[in-house]
Parts: C-alpha cells; sequence; structure tokens
C-alpha cells in the first residue's frame, strides 16, 4: 500500500481540520451546555448548535463521509479512514455535525446493501439528511450475546405482519425520542440452521408494545449526549411483514455486514482520541511541577509519553493496512485485520487515557477534563460489536488453520 494520502483526501482533511479549529472545538462546551438545559435532554440532536454546525458541515462538503457509492461522499475505507481519526478528537460532537455518528451509520450501510426500494425512501433517506435517529437492537440480558447465535427475541409471522417480543438493552440511541427507527435483530426460525434463525426488521418508535424503561450506565456516566444507552422491550409489537430487511434467515449475515466497517470506523475515531490524550498529557506535563521540576522532566512520564506515540503509530498503520484491505480485497479478506485492529485498539487507548489521567493527577478524575469520560467510553469497545476474548479466539483459530495449511 502507498503510505501517502491521495489528492482528495489530503484535500477533506485540510477542510475537516480548519473545520474542528474554527468551530468543533470553539462549540463542545457550548453543546455540552445546551444539552445540560434541553427539557429532555436526550434529544441531544435537537441543540441550536448542532444545527448550526451541521449546515457549515454540509456546505463545506464534510457530510456523510463514511459511506461509499452514491448515498454517500463516494470515499474508499482507506480515504475515510484519516477522516474519521480527525473526528475521534472531539467524539461527542465531531461524529453527529457530519453526520457519521454511530449507530446511525452502520443502519445506513445496512439499508443501502439490503434495503428495500421503499425502505430506503422512508428510512434510509431521511437518516442521510440527518432529520431523524436510528437505533440497532442486538444486544439482550437473558443471553450471552457475544454470540449472536443466542438472541432469544422472537419475530413470528402472522399473516401480513410480523410480530416481536422480547427484551433488549444496551441499545445505543434509544433513549433519544428522534431516534424514529430501530433495527431489531431476533429469531424467526428456532429449528433453522444456527446461523439462519435470525432476522432482522425495521420496527418504528411508535409501534404500539415498542416500550423504552430505563437508559444504561457506563461508570455512571449515562451517556446522554449521545442518546443513551436504553433497555426496551417488545410485547406483540406488529409491524408490516414489508419492513423485514432481506430475506428470513439473513439476520446474522447482515449482522457481520454491518458490524465490519463499524469496526474501523470506532479504531480511527479511538486513534484520534488517543491524539488528543496525549496532548493534554503533554501541556500538562510541562505545566505542572512537583519536587521542583516539571512532570515533563520526570523519566516515568516521559516513558508514558513515548511509550504513548509508539502504540498510536502501530494502531494506526494496522489500522489503515486494514482499510487498504477492505477496498481490495473485501470485508472477508480483510477478516484477520479487522479482529486484529479491534482486539488491539482498545486495549492501547485506554492504556493511554489511564497514564494521561495519572499525569492530570485527581484533574483527570474529574469533570474539568474530558478524560475520564473518554476512559469510560473507550473500555465499552472492549465489548461493543463483540468482546475482545471472542475475537482473539477466533483470531487464533484462524491463525491455527493457517499454521497447519502452511505445515
Amino acid at each position: 500500500m502507498d503510505f501517502a494520502y491521495d489528492a482528495r483526501t489530503e484535500e477533506l482533511r485540510a477542510t475537516l481540520l480548519d473545520f474542528m479549529d474554527s468551530h468543533i472545538y470553539p462549540a463542545e462546551s457550548v453543546f455540552r451546555t445546551q444539552v445540560e438545559r434541553l427539557d429532555d435532554r436526550w434529544a441531544w440532536d435537537s441543540v441550536p448548535v448542532l444545527a448550526e454546525l451541521r449546515a457549515e458541515a454540509r456546505e463545506r462538503g464534510l457530510w456523510n463521509l463514511f459511506l461509499p457509492g452514491e448515498h454517500g461522499a463516494g470515499l474508499t475505507n482507506l480515504q475515510y479512514a484519516p477522516l474519521a481519526e480527525i473526528t475521534g478528537r472531539s467524539a461527542a460532537l465531531a461524529p453527529a455535525v457530519l453526520n457519521c455518528a454511530a449507530p446511525d451509520t452502520g443502519n445506513m450501510e445496512v439499508l443501502v446493501q439490503f434495503g428495500t426500494e421503499q425502505q430506503r425512501k422512508q428510512w434510509l433517506e431521511p437518516l442521510l439528511d440527518g432529520t431523524i435517529r436510528s437505533a440497532f437492537a442486538m444486544t439482550e440480558p437473558e443471553v450471552a450475546s457475544s454470540d449472536a447465535t443466542n438472541i432469544a427475541t422472537r419475530i413470528e409471522r402472522d399473516g401480513d405482519d410480523y410480530v416481536l417480543n422480547g427484551r433488549k438493552w444496551w441499545i445505543t440511541g434509544a433513549m433519544n425520542p428522534n431516534a424514529e427507527i430501530f433495527i431489531v435483530m431476533g429469531k424467526t426460525d428456532p429449528s433453522a440452521d444456527r446461523h439462519r434463525q435470525q432476522s432482522m426488521i425495521l420496527v418504528p418508535r411508535d409501534t404500539a408494545g415498542v416500550e423504552i424503561h430505563r437508559g444504561m450506565e457506563v461508570f455512571g456516566y449515562d451517556d446522554h449526549d449521545h442518546g443513551g444507552h436504553a433497555e426496551m422491550t417488545f410485547t406483540d409489537a406488529r409491524v408490516p411483514a414489508s419492513n423485514l430487511i432481506g430475506i428470513e434467515g439473513a439476520g446474522f449475515a447482515i449482522a457481520q455486514a454491518r458490524l465490519g466497517p463499524g469496526r474501523i470506523h470506532h479504531c480511527m475515531r479511538s486513534i484520534g482520541l488517543a491524539e488528543r490524550a496525549v496532548e493534554l498529557m503533554c501541556a500538562r506535563a510541562d505545566d505542572r511541577v512537583a519536587f521542583g521540576r516539571p512532570l515533563a522532566d520526570q523519566g516515568v512520564i516521559r516513558d508514558w509519553i513515548a511509550e504513548s506515540r509508539v502504540r498510536i503509530e502501530q494502531l494506526r498503520l494496522l489500522v489503515l493496512k486494514t482499510a487498504w484491505l477492505m477496498d481490495t480485497v473485501g470485508n472477508k479478506g480483510a477478516h484477520t485485520e479487522i479482529q486484529a485492529i479491534k482486539i488491539a485498539t482498545p486495549a492501547a487507548v485506554q492504556w493511554i487515557l489511564d497514564k494521561a489521567i495519572q499525569v492530570h493527577g485527581a484533574g483527570g478524575l474529574s469533570q474539568d477534563f474530558p478524560l475520564a469520560a473518554a476512559y469510560a467510553g473507550i473500555r465499552t469497545l472492549r465489548f461493543a460489536d463483540g468482546p475482545d476474548e471472542v475475537h482473539k479466539n477466533a483470531l487464533a483459530k484462524s491463525e491455527l488453520r493457517r499454521q497447519r495449511e502452511a505445515r
């Protein structure tokens, strides 16, 4: 692969970096204040500053950058990766401003790849326009959802409808009243092959029998400025059969197609977050004096800074290689690398954030710096899209098979 960015990527990077400096960073505190003042603070995308920033992003051509093809900006994974990294420096705001925030990104990808013309018109178009939000309902409290074939929610055909019954939790964004549509994964045929039992279906928020029970907290953070993580139930929730995505039994395959690009988006944004943590760590080390010397003169602090830089550079190269493989040989051909970045990135960035917090002392634990919230957020990525152990197990099995074949 060529390590130089092409002309279009360089142009977009320059535009985005300027936009971050001139608009995003100055608006971070304004955004938080406006969200806190909402009557319903889960409706974070209703604040005025977000609408202003989105209009400016569109004007600059920084809209739907994540989505290849005619529906998005037409970028490859390798072109989008460095842009996603930049947005990760302001993870609570920048992705949403550019309409590149999860879970909408993955849901739009599903509708582009597997949705019918009617489904795209009804749900994809407003998502692309940023006028509604969405959620992806897969994880369940009663089963080990790390094995997606365990999903117990039932999706049963009844005439011209499907009827849903089940309980979901950690449904990102679902607390937001503007999340008008849920993509729900459940079982349509428990007697089929274990990877053909599941299906996905579109369930509007206002469907009778859909109930949001509570927002879940992550280390005490409710993540309301991202729409929260909901626990919800479906009780005899009835939707038209035309809401089925793809065909019955295709749910597991659709989930895998959805999660591949999502993992690389998460990883690149996480690298941007790590870069900002290192900036904060270095600034603090230069500014604070302990035992008669700046922290920057302390050997242990320098070791943390050096190790952080090494880890970031290693991660970035691995993620860019993965993006290049996804573009050249497809997601299936890049499967090993996708697993590798999902294993490596959250752990490395968590380590960097931990050291940045340590350099900041007690302040690093407080709301006065973004580090504590960032640490809680990055820790969730060791579960999101599959826990570390599942990816390590699959990666090890693949490596063992490869080595046996080589022998």
